[in-house]
Parts: C-alpha cells; sequence; structure tokens
C-alpha cells in the first residue's frame, strides 16, 4: 500500500484556510476510488519542523502533500512552538525529502509561491 502524508500548518497571525476542507476531499477522493485499498492516508496538523521530520521517519511515505502558507523564496510557513509562523527554508526542505529517496515518490505543495521549492 502506498502511503500518503498530509501535512498541514496554518499558523497564528496568517490568514485562515480551509485546510480541513481540503484534506476532507483528498479523503472523501481515496474512499471513492476503485483502487482505494491501495492507499493510507495519514495527517499531521499545526506541524512543526520536529513533526516533519518525525512523520517522515515514521511513516515513511510514498507521497507527500503539504497544504498551508507559502513565502517563495523564503520558504513554507510551518508552526513553532506556540503556534506561530516558523519558516522552513527550501533548501532545508530539499535536504530533508532527499533523506528518502527509498520511499518518496511525489511531492505535492500546495501553497501560494510554493514553485520555488
Amino acid at each position: 500500500r502506498k502511503k500518503i502524508l498530509i501535512l498541514a500548518a496554518n499558523p497564528k497571525g496568517t490568514d485562515r484556510l480551509r485546510l480541513d476542507e481540503e484534506v476532507k476531499q483528498i479523503d472523501i477522493g481515496l474512499r471513492l476510488a476503485t483502487q482505494r485499498d491501495r492507499f493510507e492516508l495519514h495527517q499531521r496538523w499545526a506541524v512543526t519542523s520536529d513533526d516533519v521530520r518525525r512523520a517522515l521517519l515514521e511513516i515513511e511515505p510514498q507521497i507527500v502533500h503539504f497544504c498551508g502558507h507559502g513565502t517563495g523564496e523564503s520558504g513554507l510557513a510551518i508552526e513553532d512552538q506556540t503556534g506561530r509562523v516558523q519558516l522552513l527554508p527550501t533548501k532545508a526542505l530539499a535536504n530533508l525529502l532527499a533523506l528518502f529517496p527509498h520511499c518518496l515518490e511525489c511531492v505535492v505543495l500546495n501553497a501560494c509561491y510554493s514553485e520555488v521549492q
């Protein structure tokens, strides 16, 4: 079974995103798919950098889907320990994902200005 890891963050002080609706639609789509038994959906909410690292190590997903805010060159907006914005720089994200060539097949970044990543 292919494991899909959804990483969601909507830090305090940022515009509210309907991340729950996005994840709900992904879940519904998988449940209705004819080959739904080939996928396993995992979710992590209000992610910090430690959460991202731990989830990747624990789950070893084939697909990672990030939903949240992006800042372009500065990186993705995840959360710090108090729920405020902490940027995950592009290089740090790339270095982290490069540690999983044995399992990672696809990364989806649903965040503004994420083309840089």
